[in-house]
């Protein structure tokens, strides 16, 4: 539609000269359309990584090209979800592609490590590609299952957090669908018929085999210390199960020190400056401030600005009185300017504060996926003011502006409702109408007939209607006083002047007045800087604990902040409901209460991780970071989850011991645990930059995945097979013990 618009515009500029713009539609568009394609070229390049991670582990050209089929494969697929359920390229949708693409290749890896490993043991390759394959299945199945249980609970969600999040999690949910299905159908029949043993080298090594070499040198290298240092976790297991939990616990006490907000802040590259001249002002005297401040902010953004709309006047656009004045400024895009968005906003705010009668408030634009979305209001934070009496409210507003603009971090407090217009307040004296007999109705209808006028009746003429409207000539010329002093009949027939019943006052009344559930109500507001909503607020909340609250008069944060807690509320039901899902799944997978538990464990190691993570890149804790935390419920099970499987695959069908069986296991699964765990990684790792326009939106979700699976996945390696050989020895103890007391 938008590029609809701009061909549209472009032709009526073209063929009549004139410059014709949509400042809304022109700043939305561009930066959405550079977002998207800054998050397919994320989700290109991680999957370019993720096929380089491939060749390094595998060292064969058509190894990695068998398991690099599942990416486009999956993706292809996905493509037709998005078409017949009517979903649209956007952020989510891309996005969820971009963040899924290094767990595209997971299935394919396990399948395929497994096949060569018995085609490597001297197994034909057809029946390798078979038996490695049901090896395995079953595991693949309980860890993509656990995956897609925890998207369930995202697709049902309601309020913002539903809006963003649906088409994301259907795009993910069904493209790893796909690569389940790749991963146990075409890679074995590839790697049966493409995949040959690799031949024993006669002469001299090429260049190429010696570089190939050394990633199998380097593996060898790591599972031998692997096997070691498993050695020693297996002798020492109640220990390391402390030393984890206490990580956990440690882990923990950085939360507060993160922060919290409702959506990362992006530079979308606009600016918009709001200007305020006192209620009255005239119209000459507002557009003189308007030039003086359209050349400071062409003086300050300079080459960094594409062009800006004005909106000045009673008539503009978001604005309530023509002493107003709004400002969209557009910028170049991200990777073309020398300073974002914040830094020109900081310096357009120090430019415009010396401007005399006037207040200048500037914020960078901040607001197009909350728009989009239907959330917030616009401002940082704000705080409601519900009450009646309008005298009561202006006070208190006062002094809770006063203790916002009192809190680090807080700008450009503001209130939603001009105080200050002045009006002449007309009262009617009902005692002394009364006294001389003029009824109270008969002097308010004479009023609305001097100054607004009264409708008398119809006049026809050739079929045509014509209103009748009878007022005073020139009533909006004439003074106060010149109106107080007409007169009219009271029930005697005597002329009484109006200026004997009624009593006026000048006074300062509201704009506007604005009802929120049946109330009036006021609303504080101010714009955040170099801080985090979440501290923000608890610290405006101390300040407003000292205001005491006149009675019918209630205080309650609103915009960003509820919408903030809301989501929360909803993601944090959705987290819990996913971590009930991805156990009763994998209960239903093993056939055991005990063995799920055993997996579980490894969710709780995922956030020493996140919590570092976040802490590090200075990332705060939002709505896409908790989604990343939801995505780890279910993909940090996945290693534990081949762990524990292939432990009781060696147990049950090769008999072999307990501890021998777990450390065969780790042995066995470190590569391809490694493997998937680096695509996934890798794969992210792009997004997690937050490169280009739109991309600090992508980027806390795959930052926090990136932790979390990293920090996860180093301890899942030494911790499942402790806290799976206590189990097994606990379990084989009470058996024990329970046939002792039988006998």
């Amino acid at each position: 539609v938008a590029n609809g618009v701009l061909k549209e515009m472009e032709r009526v500029n073209e063929e009549f000269g004139s410059q014709v713009q949509l400042q809304a539609i022109i700043n939305t568009a561009d930066f959405i359309e550079r977002a998207i394609s800054g998050v397919a070229d994320s989700a290109f390049s991680g999957g370019l990584l993720a096929v380089v991670v491939l060749l390094f582990f595998l060292r064969n050209i058509g190894s990695t090209i068998v398991i690099s089929i599942s990416i486009p494969m999956s993706i292809i697929a996905t493509f037709a979800l998005v078409y017949f359920c009517g979903y649209t390229l956007n952020l989510m949708t891309l996005g969820g592609l971009a963040l899924g693409v290094g767990m595209l290749v997971d299935n394919s890896i396990v399948v395929l490590e497994n096949i060569t490993r018995l085609r490597d043991e001297g197994m034909h390759p057809h029946e390798a590609a078979v038996k490695g394959t049901s090896e395995v299945v079953a595991a693949l199945t309980a860890s993509t299952l656990t995956t897609l249980a925890v998207f369930l609970p995202l697709l049902f969600m309601e309020g913002m957090a539903g809006v963003m999040f649906k088409q994301f999690s259907a795009v993910v949910s069904f493209s790893l669908g796909c690569s389940l299905f790749t991963a146990i159908t075409l890679v074995p029949m590839m790697a049966s018929r493409l995949l040959r043993p690799v031949a024993p080298l006669t002469g001299k090594p090429s260049l190429w085999h010696r570089i190939m070499e050394i990633p199998e040198y380097f593996l060898r290298w790591l599972v031998g210390c692997y096997s070691d240092a498993l050695d020693a976790v297996i002798r020492f297991r109640w220990l390391f199960i402390g030393i984890s939990v206490a990580l956990v616990g440690a882990s923990l006490l950085l939360i507060p020190l993160i922060g919290t907000e409702l959506m990362p802040k992006a530079d979308e590259g606009e600016v918009r400056v709001f200007l305020e001249m006192e209620v009255g002002t005239s119209p000459e005297a507002v557009n003189d401030v308007v030039i003086m401040t359209e050349n400071i902010i062409r003086e300050v953004c300079g080459k960094d600005m594409r062009g800006w709309v004005t909106f000045a006047g009673s008539s503009s656009w978001r604005s309530s009185g023509g002493h107003k004045a709004n400002y969209n400024i557009r910028l170049v895009p991200r990777t073309q300017r020398r300073r974002s968005d914040q830094q020109i906003t900081a310096e357009l705010d120090r430019r415009l504060k010396v401007i005399p009668g006037a207040v200048c408030r500037v914020r960078a634009g901040q607001g197009i996926f909350s728009r989009m979305m239907g959330a917030g209001s616009g401002e940082g934070v704000a705080v409601e003011l519900r009450g009646f009496d309008f005298d009561t409210a202006a006070a208190l507003a006062a002094r809770v502006s006063d203790a916002m603009a009192s809190v680090p971090g807080i700008t450009d407090v503001k209130l939603s409702r001009d105080l200050g217009v002045p009006e002449d307040r007309l009262v009617i004296d009902r005692d002394k109408a009364n006294d001389l007999g003029v009824p109270v109705k008969e002097i308010a209808d004479a009023l609305r007939t001097i100054l607004a006028g009264s409708e008398a009746g119809e006049f026809r003429e050739n079929g045509d209607e014509y209103t009748i409207l009878v007022k005073v000539k020139d009533a909006d010329l004439l003074g106060l006083d010149q109106i107080l002093d007409l007169s009219m009949r009271n029930d005697k027939g005597e002329l009484v002047v109006l200026r004997n019943l009624i009593n006026y006052e000048r006074v300062k009344g509201p704009v506007n007045i604005e009802r929120k559930n049946q109330e009036r109500v006021l609303t504080v507001g101010g714009n955040i800087q170099d801080r985090d909503l979440g501290s923000v607020v608890q610290d405006i909340q101390a300040k407003l604990e000292d205001i005491p609250m006149p009675p019918g008069f209630t205080l309650l944060f609103s915009g960003d902040y509820e919408d903030q807690q809301e989501s929360f509320r909803e993601l944090m039901f959705a987290f819990s409901l996913a971590l009930a899902l991805v156990y009763m799944v994998m209960a239903c997978q093993f056939e055991s209460l005990r063995d799920p538990l055993v997996v579980m464990f490894s969710v709780p190691l995922a956030a020493i991780g996140v919590v570092l993570a976040l802490f590090l890149t200075r990332t705060t804790f939002n709505l896409q970071s908790f989604i990343g935390v939801i995505m780890l419920a279910g993909i940090v099970v996945n290693n534990a989850i081949l762990l524990v499987d292939t432990a009781n695959l060696l147990r049950n069908e090769e008999g072999m011991p307990l501890e021998k069986a777990v450390r065969e296991a780790g042995k066995r699964r470190l590569r391809p645990i490694l493997m998937t765990t680096l695509t996934t990684v890798l794969g992210l790792f792009p997004l997690a930059l937050g490169l280009g326009d739109g991309g600090e939106t992508q980027a806390p979700m795959a930052r926090a995945v990136i932790g979390g699976l990293t920090s996860s996945t180093v301890i899942t390696l030494f911790f499942v097979p402790a806290v799976y050989l206590v189990a097994e020895t606990l379990c084989s103890k009470k058996k024990t013990q329970t046939g002792e007391e039988r006998s």
